[in-house]
Protein backbone atom coordinates (compact mmCIF):
# COMPACT_ATOMS: atom_id res chain seq x y z
CA UNK A 1 0.00 0.00 0.00
CA UNK A 2 1.32 3.50 -0.78
CA UNK A 3 2.21 5.50 2.29
CA UNK A 4 3.62 8.89 3.13
CA UNK A 5 6.89 9.20 5.01
CA UNK A 6 6.54 11.17 8.23
CA UNK A 7 9.62 13.30 7.55
CA UNK A 8 9.75 16.99 6.73
CA UNK A 9 10.36 17.94 3.08
CA UNK A 10 14.11 18.23 2.57
CA UNK A 11 14.98 16.12 5.63
CA UNK A 12 18.39 14.45 5.50
CA UNK A 13 16.82 11.09 6.38
CA UNK A 14 15.53 10.84 2.80
CA UNK A 15 19.07 11.10 1.47
CA UNK A 16 20.54 8.57 3.87
CA UNK A 17 17.73 6.11 3.19
CA UNK A 18 18.34 6.38 -0.56
CA UNK A 19 22.07 5.75 -0.16
CA UNK A 20 21.50 2.85 2.25
CA UNK A 21 19.15 1.18 -0.23
CA UNK A 22 21.73 1.62 -2.99
CA UNK A 23 24.42 0.03 -0.81
CA UNK A 24 22.19 -2.96 -0.02
CA UNK A 25 21.37 -3.35 -3.72
CA UNK A 26 25.07 -3.25 -4.66
CA UNK A 27 25.81 -5.98 -2.12
CA UNK A 28 22.79 -8.00 -3.35
CA UNK A 29 21.54 -8.64 0.17
CA UNK A 30 18.12 -10.37 -0.01
CA UNK A 31 15.31 -8.63 1.86
CA UNK A 32 14.47 -11.81 3.75
CA UNK A 33 18.05 -11.97 5.06
CA UNK A 34 18.01 -8.40 6.37
CA UNK A 35 16.85 -7.05 9.73
CA UNK A 36 16.54 -3.38 10.67
CA UNK A 37 16.43 -2.52 14.36
CA UNK A 38 15.59 0.92 15.73
CA UNK A 39 14.45 2.77 18.81
CA UNK A 40 12.35 5.95 18.90
CA UNK A 41 12.69 9.13 16.87
CA UNK A 42 12.46 10.44 13.33
CA UNK A 43 15.52 8.43 12.23
CA UNK A 44 14.09 5.32 13.87
CA UNK A 45 11.22 5.39 11.36
CA UNK A 46 13.57 4.47 8.49
CA UNK A 47 13.04 0.69 8.86
CA UNK A 48 9.31 1.23 8.36
CA UNK A 49 10.07 2.64 4.90
CA UNK A 50 12.65 0.05 3.83
CA UNK A 51 12.14 -3.54 2.70
CA UNK A 52 13.37 -6.18 5.11
CA UNK A 53 12.49 -7.51 8.54
CA UNK A 54 12.11 -4.91 11.29
CA UNK A 55 12.18 -4.63 15.06
CA UNK A 56 11.21 -1.25 16.51
CA UNK A 57 11.65 -1.05 20.28
CA UNK A 58 12.03 1.30 23.19
CA UNK A 59 13.93 4.59 23.11
CA UNK A 60 17.66 3.82 23.28
CA UNK A 61 17.21 0.04 23.44
CA UNK A 62 17.91 -0.97 19.84
CA UNK A 63 21.38 -2.45 20.39
CA UNK A 64 20.46 -5.24 22.88
CA UNK A 65 17.68 -6.38 20.53
CA UNK A 66 20.05 -6.32 17.55
CA UNK A 67 22.66 -8.30 19.49
CA UNK A 68 20.06 -10.94 20.39
CA UNK A 69 18.80 -11.20 16.81
CA UNK A 70 22.33 -11.69 15.49
CA UNK A 71 23.11 -14.23 18.22
CA UNK A 72 20.00 -16.26 17.39
CA UNK A 73 20.68 -16.20 13.65
CA UNK A 74 24.28 -15.21 12.76
CA UNK A 75 23.46 -15.51 9.06
CA UNK A 76 21.25 -12.40 9.12
CA UNK A 77 22.51 -8.95 8.17
CA UNK A 78 21.53 -6.78 11.15
CA UNK A 79 21.50 -2.98 10.87
CA UNK A 80 20.65 -0.65 13.73
CA UNK A 81 19.25 2.66 12.53
CA UNK A 82 18.41 5.46 14.99
CA UNK A 83 19.22 9.05 15.85
CA UNK A 84 21.88 10.71 17.99
CA UNK A 85 19.56 11.13 20.98
CA UNK A 86 18.34 7.53 20.87
CA UNK A 87 21.85 6.13 20.27
CA UNK A 88 24.08 8.30 22.45
CA UNK A 89 21.61 9.67 25.04
CA UNK A 90 19.02 7.11 26.11
CA UNK A 91 21.10 4.35 24.53
CA UNK A 92 24.50 5.48 25.76
CA UNK A 93 25.01 2.59 28.15
CA UNK A 94 24.23 0.03 25.44
CA UNK A 95 26.51 1.91 23.04
CA UNK A 96 29.45 1.39 25.42
CA UNK A 97 28.57 -2.25 26.13
CA UNK A 98 28.23 -3.13 22.46
CA UNK A 99 31.77 -2.08 21.67
CA UNK A 100 33.09 -4.43 24.33
CA UNK A 101 30.94 -7.32 23.10
CA UNK A 102 31.69 -6.77 19.41
CA UNK A 103 28.51 -8.18 17.89
CA UNK A 104 28.68 -8.52 14.13
CA UNK A 105 26.18 -5.71 13.47
CA UNK A 106 26.15 -2.26 11.87
CA UNK A 107 24.93 0.81 13.76
CA UNK A 108 24.07 3.82 11.60
CA UNK A 109 23.43 6.91 13.71
CA UNK A 110 21.51 9.77 12.08
CA UNK A 111 23.35 12.60 13.81
CA UNK A 112 21.52 15.90 13.29
CA UNK A 113 22.73 17.35 16.60
CA UNK A 114 19.15 17.85 17.84
CA UNK A 115 16.10 15.93 19.05
CA UNK A 116 14.05 16.20 15.87
CA UNK A 117 10.91 14.34 16.97
CA UNK A 118 10.35 15.91 20.38
CA UNK A 119 10.40 19.56 19.33
CA UNK A 120 14.05 20.44 19.05
CA UNK A 121 15.73 20.24 22.45
CA UNK A 122 19.51 19.70 22.58
CA UNK A 123 20.87 16.20 22.02
CA UNK A 124 24.20 14.80 23.29
CA UNK A 125 25.94 16.00 20.10
CA UNK A 126 24.46 19.52 19.98
CA UNK A 127 27.19 22.15 19.61
CA UNK A 128 27.92 24.36 22.58
CA UNK A 129 25.96 27.62 22.40
CA UNK A 130 23.13 26.24 20.23
CA UNK A 131 19.87 27.94 21.22
CA UNK A 132 16.83 25.64 21.42
CA UNK A 133 13.28 25.90 22.81
CA UNK A 134 14.60 24.26 26.00
CA UNK A 135 18.16 25.62 26.11
CA UNK A 136 16.98 29.20 25.62
CA UNK A 137 20.35 30.65 26.67
CA UNK A 138 22.32 28.20 24.57
CA UNK A 139 23.71 24.70 25.18
CA UNK A 140 26.31 24.69 27.93
CA UNK A 141 27.39 21.03 27.75
CA UNK A 142 30.42 19.96 25.77
CA UNK A 143 29.16 17.91 22.79
CA UNK A 144 29.55 14.15 22.99
CA UNK A 145 32.21 12.80 20.61
CA UNK A 146 31.02 9.34 19.56
CA UNK A 147 34.00 8.60 17.33
CA UNK A 148 36.59 9.35 20.00
CA UNK A 149 34.68 7.24 22.52
CA UNK A 150 34.28 4.35 20.08
CA UNK A 151 37.95 4.35 19.11
CA UNK A 152 39.05 4.56 22.75
CA UNK A 153 36.73 1.64 23.59
CA UNK A 154 38.24 -0.50 20.84
CA UNK A 155 35.25 -0.61 18.49
CA UNK A 156 36.37 -2.57 15.44
CA UNK A 157 34.96 -0.25 12.74
CA UNK A 158 34.50 3.47 13.31
CA UNK A 159 33.41 5.86 10.57
CA UNK A 160 31.75 9.21 9.97
CA UNK A 161 29.90 10.30 6.84
CA UNK A 162 27.90 13.29 5.64
CA UNK A 163 24.72 12.04 3.96
CA UNK A 164 25.05 14.76 1.32
CA UNK A 165 28.30 13.14 0.15
CA UNK A 166 26.36 10.24 -1.26
CA UNK A 167 29.13 8.30 -3.00
CA UNK A 168 31.40 8.19 0.04
CA UNK A 169 28.46 7.37 2.31
CA UNK A 170 27.45 4.42 0.13
CA UNK A 171 30.96 2.99 0.05
CA UNK A 172 31.40 3.34 3.82
CA UNK A 173 28.07 1.59 4.45
CA UNK A 174 29.06 -1.26 2.15
CA UNK A 175 32.39 -1.71 3.92
CA UNK A 176 30.68 -1.59 7.31
CA UNK A 177 28.25 -4.34 6.31
CA UNK A 178 31.11 -6.49 5.01
CA UNK A 179 33.16 -5.92 8.18
CA UNK A 180 33.26 -8.74 10.75
CA UNK A 181 32.37 -7.17 14.09
CA UNK A 182 30.61 -4.11 15.45
CA UNK A 183 30.62 -1.20 12.99
CA UNK A 184 29.66 2.37 13.89
CA UNK A 185 28.75 4.92 11.23
CA UNK A 186 28.05 8.37 12.64
CA UNK A 187 26.18 10.11 9.84
CA UNK A 188 25.70 13.86 9.65
CA UNK A 189 22.05 14.20 8.61
CA UNK A 190 20.61 17.74 8.63
CA UNK A 191 17.32 18.44 10.40
CA UNK A 192 15.69 21.15 8.31
CA UNK A 193 12.98 22.02 10.85
CA UNK A 194 14.65 21.99 14.28
CA UNK A 195 18.30 22.82 13.57
CA UNK A 196 18.74 25.92 11.41
CA UNK A 197 22.49 26.11 12.09
CA UNK A 198 23.83 22.72 10.99
CA UNK A 199 22.27 22.69 7.53
CA UNK A 200 23.22 20.84 4.33
CA UNK A 201 25.25 23.89 3.36
CA UNK A 202 26.97 24.00 6.77
CA UNK A 203 27.92 20.31 6.65
CA UNK A 204 29.20 20.64 3.09
CA UNK A 205 31.40 23.58 4.08
CA UNK A 206 32.57 22.04 7.36
CA UNK A 207 33.48 18.50 6.35
CA UNK A 208 36.24 16.97 4.26
CA UNK A 209 37.23 13.44 3.31
CA UNK A 210 40.06 11.69 5.12
CA UNK A 211 43.14 11.31 2.95
CA UNK A 212 43.68 7.99 1.19
CA UNK A 213 46.97 7.77 3.11
CA UNK A 214 45.15 7.68 6.47
CA UNK A 215 46.18 4.52 8.35
CA UNK A 216 42.93 2.91 9.51
CA UNK A 217 44.82 0.35 11.60
CA UNK A 218 46.52 2.99 13.75
CA UNK A 219 44.28 3.51 16.78
CA UNK A 220 46.18 6.51 18.15
CA UNK A 221 46.15 8.29 14.80
CA UNK A 222 42.44 7.55 14.40
CA UNK A 223 41.74 8.97 17.86
CA UNK A 224 43.62 12.16 17.04
CA UNK A 225 41.64 12.63 13.83
CA UNK A 226 38.38 12.04 15.72
CA UNK A 227 39.19 15.03 17.94
CA UNK A 228 39.30 17.46 14.99
CA UNK A 229 36.49 20.02 15.10
CA UNK A 230 37.58 22.96 12.93
CA UNK A 231 36.37 20.96 9.98
CA UNK A 232 35.10 17.43 10.50
CA UNK A 233 36.86 14.63 8.60
CA UNK A 234 34.67 11.93 7.08
CA UNK A 235 35.47 8.37 6.09
CA UNK A 236 36.68 5.29 7.93
CA UNK A 237 38.77 6.35 10.93
CA UNK A 238 39.59 2.97 12.44
CA UNK A 239 39.22 -0.69 11.57
CA UNK A 240 40.37 -3.79 13.44
CA UNK A 241 39.77 -7.04 11.57
CA UNK A 242 41.41 -9.32 14.12
CA UNK A 243 38.99 -9.20 17.07
CA UNK A 244 36.64 -12.10 17.70
CA UNK A 245 32.93 -11.37 17.60
CA UNK A 246 30.31 -11.92 20.31
CA UNK A 247 29.04 -15.06 18.58
CA UNK A 248 32.55 -16.46 18.17
CA UNK A 249 33.13 -15.99 21.91
CA UNK A 250 29.75 -17.45 22.88
CA UNK A 251 29.68 -20.89 24.50
CA UNK A 252 26.43 -21.56 22.64
CA UNK A 253 28.39 -21.87 19.40
CA UNK A 254 31.52 -23.52 20.76
CA UNK A 255 30.50 -27.04 19.73
CA UNK A 256 27.50 -26.35 17.52
CA UNK A 257 27.47 -23.92 14.60
CA UNK A 258 23.76 -24.19 13.78
CA UNK A 259 21.74 -21.02 14.54
CA UNK A 260 19.94 -21.02 17.87
CA UNK A 261 16.51 -20.67 16.29
CA UNK A 262 17.00 -23.99 14.45
CA UNK A 263 17.82 -25.98 17.58
CA UNK A 264 15.35 -28.12 19.50
CA UNK A 265 14.72 -26.90 23.01
CA UNK A 266 15.34 -29.60 25.62
CA UNK A 267 12.79 -28.78 28.33
CA UNK A 268 14.30 -31.37 30.63
CA UNK A 269 17.67 -29.62 30.62
CA UNK A 270 15.99 -26.23 30.97
CA UNK A 271 13.99 -27.44 34.00
CA UNK A 272 17.13 -28.88 35.53
CA UNK A 273 18.98 -25.59 35.04
CA UNK A 274 16.15 -23.58 36.59
CA UNK A 275 15.89 -25.95 39.54
CA UNK A 276 19.64 -25.65 40.13
CA UNK A 277 19.21 -21.91 40.67
CA UNK A 278 16.44 -22.23 43.25
CA UNK A 279 17.32 -21.44 46.85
Amino acid sequence: MPHEKAWCPGCGHFTLQKVLRQALADLEIPNDNLVFVSGIGQAAKLPQYTKGHMFNGLHGRALPAAMAIKACNPNMTVIVDSGDGCSYGEGGNHFLAQMARNSNIVQIVHNNMIYGLTKGQASPTSPKGLVTPVQVNGVTNEPFNPLAVAIAMGATFVARVFAGNMEQTKEVIKQAIQHKGYALIDSFVPCVSMNKINTFKWYKENTYELESSHDKSNQQMAFARALETGKYPTGIFYQNMNKRTFVEESSAYKHNSSPLYERTLDFGKLRKLIDSKRF
